[in-house]
């Protein structure tokens, strides 16, 4: 009995070791790799900003890339107004061919008939519930 009872105790020890070295094995795979991955590419983006280049920060606001050091990248925000942020503040660069592409509406080649205008009365959504006098 003594021996059956050491058997399943070691047997118990190696499952929980794989089970925490598979369970390690998944964080890697599903959160740590791809995060590695993520930051490398924003690396990569943040040190290929040149000038002339259209970006958004991590706060949102677009600017075009005026100019660009080590660590601090000046962006033209408006005409006669530059402002510095460091480069990581960089979130990403817009492609010019999507920036300036703006949906065309198609134009009518005829214009419709005139009609005459009516006027419908415009219903209320609100209906008054109240008991009238």
């Amino acid at each position: 009995m003594v021996v059956a009872a050491a058997s399943t105790g070691s047997g118990s020890g190696f499952t929980s070791i794989l089970f925490l070295l598979l369970l390690f094995g998944v964080v890697y795979f599903l959160m740590i790799r791809p995060q590695q991955k993520r930051r490398r590419e924003a690396l990569q983006m943040q040190s290929s900003l040149a000038p002339g280049d259209r970006i958004v920060t991590i706060g949102g606001l677009h600017g075009t890339v005026a100019s660009v050091t080590d660590e601090v990248v000046h962006l033209d925000i408006a005409p006669g107004v530059q402002v510095q942020f460091a480069r990581q503040a960089i979130a990403r660069v817009l492609d010019s061919a999507t920036e300036g592409a703006v949906a065309e509406v198609p134009a009518e080649d005829e214009p419709a008939a005139a009609e005459p205008a009516v006027e419908e009365p415009v219903q209320s959504p609100i209906i008054d519930t109240r008991k009238k006098d």
